[in-house]
């Protein structure tokens, strides 16, 4: 149903219609039954399931020559795997479980979200009311985990992991956390956004010729006038 496009229960009608592709369907309600029943230790298995069910796929691509790819960036191929962590604003017009006012004046959902954009997959995410903070540490550092944990074992432990945010993943709890992660064997490095006020242009000017290097654009063409501290 979701690879078709389905975004509510209902939408099951559309495969229940076709009973000779996909047998017997779930009615209505009893898929809301089923959702409403998952709890937390329902939801573990289901990552668990999908841990396993991604390292078999992985293997057989493997044993076919066809490796995870490397992503481009700024002109160049990253090596290993690249994490990116992201939260979106979801409009609710109703007052739904969870729905709340949001920071930019709106009304609805506020869920983190991880993707590995080598494969495009989706591995970790958090459901989050409207009102759920942009930087809160906790929440990235449970998102991460949780994508770390759907990664197999031979790439999370033997493959450099990107880990890249917008500003709102600056905050220090959450890098301590990534770097505190290469204590565990997890080769984690990170790329963050940060919002350029004033204190922080005085302090980057001050550092000494020796720490800058050239920033390059996302075409991969060599920026001199923008330069970041190595």
């Amino acid at each position: 149903m979701l690879a078709d496009g389905g975004g509510t229960i209902a939408d099951l009608a559309v495969l229940r219609d076709q009973t000779e592709v996909f047998g017997s369907v779930a009615s209505t309600p009893t898929a809301w039954r089923l959702l409403a029943d998952i709890d937390e230790r329902t939801l573990a298995s289901v990552r668990s399931a999908g841990a396993h069910a991604r390292e078999a796929a992985w293997l057989q691509a493997a044993e076919h020559g066809e490796g995870i790819p490397a992503i481009r960036a700024a002109g160049r191929m990253l090596p290993g795997l690249v994490l990116d962590l992201d939260a979106m604003l979801i409009t609710c017009h109703s007052e739904k479980e969870q729905a709340a006012p949001t920071y930019k004046g709106g009304f609805g959902f506020h869920p983190l979200l991880c993707f590995l954009p080598n494969t495009g997959e989706a591995l970790s995410g958090r459901l989050r009311p409207g009102n759920a903070g942009a930087n809160t540490a906790s929440d990235h550092i449970t998102v991460l985990d949780q994508a770390l944990a759907q990664l197999p074992d031979a790439h999370r432990h033997g493959t450099d992991i990107l880990v890249r945010t917008d500003s709102a993943g600056s905050a220090k709890a959450f890098l301590a956390h990534v770097r505190g992660l290469r204590e565990r064997g997890i080769h984690t490095f990170f790329s963050v956004g940060h919002a350029i006020t004033e204190p922080v242009r005085r302090a980057i000017r001050a550092l000494p010729d020796c720490l800058w290097h050239p920033a390059w654009t996302k075409t991969g063409r060599c920026a001199m006038a923008l330069r970041s501290p190595n």
